[in-house]
């Protein structure tokens, strides 16, 4: 692979990763399920997590698309390190916060520590029209915290 390829690659997964989280954030979170392969698994394994796994587009869909209508939430994304291990295929670590509340009627919430300090570890492969896919997104959260109610002191 020349360096323009990798370089490419590399920006298509790294767009991938904050495409995810702006879908979750900003727009329709069902709508995540659309940056995976067919196949794609997301998890959330012990010891930092509960063990919670959706695997194929639909189930993704289904999983994300449950998200409390009233949630209120924005992850911010850094140290987005990805490595492209061939033509077809790539990996990611990167680092987020999650900032988020419960029961958001409107408004602006008081700042908060975030809920949640973790990393993502991604393997992506390369979709058949040429771009890139999440084919597994793991979660790692060594720091995190319940929920807290909009308007109440968390």
């Amino acid at each position: 692979m020349d360096p323009l390829e990798r370089l490419l690659a590399e920006r298509a997964c790294e767009r991938l990763i904050i495409d995810f989280v702006h879908r979750l954030d900003l727009g329709e979170p069902a709508a995540v399920a659309g940056l995976f392969t067919e196949d794609g698994v997301w998890e959330w394994p012990p010891p930092g997590g509960d063990g919670r796994r959706a695997q194929g587009r639909e189930a993704l869909r289904e999983y994300f698309g449950s998200r409390p209508a009233d949630r209120l939430s924005r992850r911010f994304m850094s140290n987005v390190l990805v490595t492209v291990t061939g033509p077809d295929t790539a990996t990611a670590v990167s680092y987020f916060a999650t900032y988020r509340v419960d029961g958001y009627g409107g408004g602006i919430v008081p700042a908060g520590p975030p809920v949640q300090v973790g990393q993502y570890e991604d393997s992506f492969r390369r979709a058949d029209d040429g771009g890139w896919l999440l084919a597994h997104r793991v979660l790692r959260l060594p720091f995190g915290g319940p929920t807290p109610q909009a308007g109440k002191a968390s």
